[in-house]
């Protein structure tokens, strides 16, 4: 297994394919991790998180010509003010983060990887020299968590681990009705109200998932602007980061796996989730609405119609992504967590 040092996305364009080729055989294949989604977050350094001059530092693993390991990393100083090796992607805006390796593969490439990055060589590449492995939103159960630590404690090196935010999931029947009937008994009348109470009202309450593609771009903007109603997601919405979530929605439609859905009451958009659907489960990445409408419901409402049309079609899971928002419990989501990792050397 022989490791090669990318600075620039020019020399990591030609393995695109080979790139998505492996992560759909990771032990997480997440859309994060896809080439189109991470060479986009580069380009904005994370809508905004990150400064323009910190260094790409992606490395792969080939057997003769075969791509067979990625670390997708970055050289940054952290929020503790320290030269780190994080994981492209971190830390805001990508819910889930790893290296990108077939589970067979995941121990050998793990050894090599940290011998690569302990090699004298290594420290010559970088213009700081890395201290630590700062490496966030690694999934609970993944096999880079003991493997890093086995690898620290063979090198004396520090390892810590903690749990950084929930991730709650549902996981889906493939039947809308056995959902329902699978939650707490008084949510499920709650949802079945509101929904009933939406269709009843007599203001054309309607929903629809965008399939235009001339028509993404304006979709997109009536999104952000339902976003920009909460005071928060307002102040997140900077310019860098509406053109790093315009441009991967263009890139999850080019390839079939974004889920921008509208809910409209009279006419007007009322409520908007960004999700991605990808590798058969529903991932909620984000949502907005016009508070004018919370009469309604319309929050709960389109949550609704999704998780019974991801039932309908046979998606498997219904990931909320992190945070632990109530209502995410309150429609099932049963508990899961991602993890942050540091890794110090002396």
């Amino acid at each position: 297994m022989k490791f090669k040092l990318h600075t620039t996305f020019e020399t990591l364009a030609p393995l695109a394919e080979p790139w998505n080729n492996l992560l759909n055989t990771s032990f997480i294949n997440a859309p994060f991790l896809r080439y189109e989604y991470l060479s986009i977050w580069w380009e904005t350094r994370g809508g905004g998180e990150w400064p323009a001059e910190a260094t790409l530092a992606v490395i792969t693993a080939h057997d003769d010509e075969k791509l067979t390991g990625i670390a997708p990393l970055f050289l940054t100083t952290n929020r503790d003010g320290q030269p780190v090796l994080m994981l492209l992607g971190s830390i805001e805006i990508s819910d889930y983060l790893d290296l990108i390796v077939p589970l067979q593969d995941h121990e050998s490439f793990v050894s090599g990887l940290m011998d690569w990055l302990e090699s004298e060589a290594t420290g010559s590449i970088y213009p700081l020299l890395w201290k630590a492995l700062d490496w966030y939103n690694l999934p609970e159960n993944s096999p880079t968590l003991s493997e890093i630590k086995t690898g620290a404690a063979k090198r004396n090196w520090d390892y810590v681990e903690e749990v950084y935010q929930p991730s709650p999931f549902i996981p889906l029947p493939g039947d809308f009705e056995i959902y329902l009937n699978g939650i707490d008994k008084k949510q499920r009348h709650e949802i079945r109200r509101k929904i009933r109470r939406a269709e009843e009202s007599g203001r054309g309450v309607r929903w629809y998932i965008v399939t235009d593609g001339t028509k993404l771009e304006a979709e997109m903007d009536e999104f952000i602007t339902l976003m920009a109603h909460d005071p928060d997601k307002a102040a997140f919405l900077t310019e860098n980061m509406r053109l790093q979530m315009k441009k991967s929605a263009r890139a999850a439609f080019d390839i079939g796996c974004l889920q921008l859905a509208f809910l409209e009451v009279d006419g007007q958009k009322a409520c908007a989730y960004y999700n991605f659907d990808y590798d058969n489960k529903i991932w909620v990445y984000n949502s907005g609405l016009d508070r004018s409408f919370m009469e309604l419901s319309v929050g709960w409402v389109l949550l609704g119609y999704l998780l019974e049309w991801a039932n309908n079609h046979k998606r498997t899971e219904f990931d909320f992504l992190r945070g632990d928002e109530d209502y995410k419990y309150k429609f099932g989501g049963q508990p899961r967590h991602v993890m942050r990792v540091k890794v110090s050397r002396p």
